[in-house]
């Protein structure tokens, strides 16, 4: 069995004295795991970070087998944000919610062509927290755990969405749900039809109701039976910019 694929690494551990294990979210072969042997050497060391794009390689006997991985370098995307504590928070977090939500071997090419989208705007935007906040929710959708955002669910409405109900995951309009606001959960403007430019700047506070949105959805639906629940780098980047958020103000 070989294939050779786009990739992107999620994950390494140390698989003893020399080699590792790295999973990797590929293209078309979905999250994929295998071992790199001399993953420590001088070689590969800067090549297996997570977050790296990379050309990947996987070769097994049998398709049931862990099998090897090659790797080559296409893109070192960790070097760009190391210096930048709240990108490279963000990079972790979107690494470590791929490598503990995807299933192994399952193709689902939107959410890699999604980390890319979300990869280029470390590099290039300050939008990339509503471009993370959105490649959580196109995570979801793929898992099959979609919320639904673009029409009331109590009135039909698609203007004035502010909500969203913790029960259905669906849009709930200000006159609907403003007698039940403290049981919903709020809309942040990026991910509904109330600004034009979604792609333009939203506060601190929309990119937390954001995070606070795919967290409930995503500990309910995804990480309910993991063993340690949510990974600590998405509370990480949560925490980073609840502070940013405060020392802003």
């Amino acid at each position: 069995m070989h294939w050779t694929d786009s990739a992107v690494v999620l994950s390494v551990r140390r698989h003893g004295e020399h080699s590792a294990i790295v999973s990797a979210l590929t293209a078309k072969h979905g999250r994929h795991a295998g071992l790199v042997r001399g993953a420590f050497g001088k070689s590969k060391r800067g090549i297996l970070q997570p977050g790296n794009a990379i050309q990947a390689s996987w070769r097994a006997r049998v398709a049931e087998n862990l099998g090897t991985l090659d790797v080559e370098l296409v893109r070192p995307w960790s070097a760009y944000v190391l210096d930048d504590p709240l990108r490279l928070a963000a990079l972790n977090a979107a690494c470590a919610v791929a490598d503990a939500a995807l299933p192994e071997r399952e193709a689902h090419q939107p959410v890699y062509d999604g980390f890319l989208v979300f990869l280029s705007s470390l590099e290039k935007e300050d939008s990339w927290p509503q471009v993370y906040v959105r490649w959580e929710l196109g995570l979801l959708g793929e898992l099959g755990f979609g919320l639904s955002l673009d029409r009331c669910a109590s009135t039909g409405q698609r203007e004035n969405l502010v909500y969203v109900s913790p029960k259905s995951g669906r849009a709930v309009s200000a006159e609907a749900g403003n007698p039940y606001r403290d049981r919903l959960l709020p809309l942040p403007a990026f991910l509904s039809d109330r600004r034009s430019d979604v792609n333009g700047d939203s506060t601190f506070q929309e990119v937390m109701d954001g995070l606070r949105l795919c967290g409930f959805f995503l500990e309910r639906h995804v990480f309910a039976n993991r063993r340690h629940g949510e990974p600590q780098a998405r509370q990480r980047l949560v925490e980073l910019l609840a502070t940013h958020m405060a020392n802003a103000d």
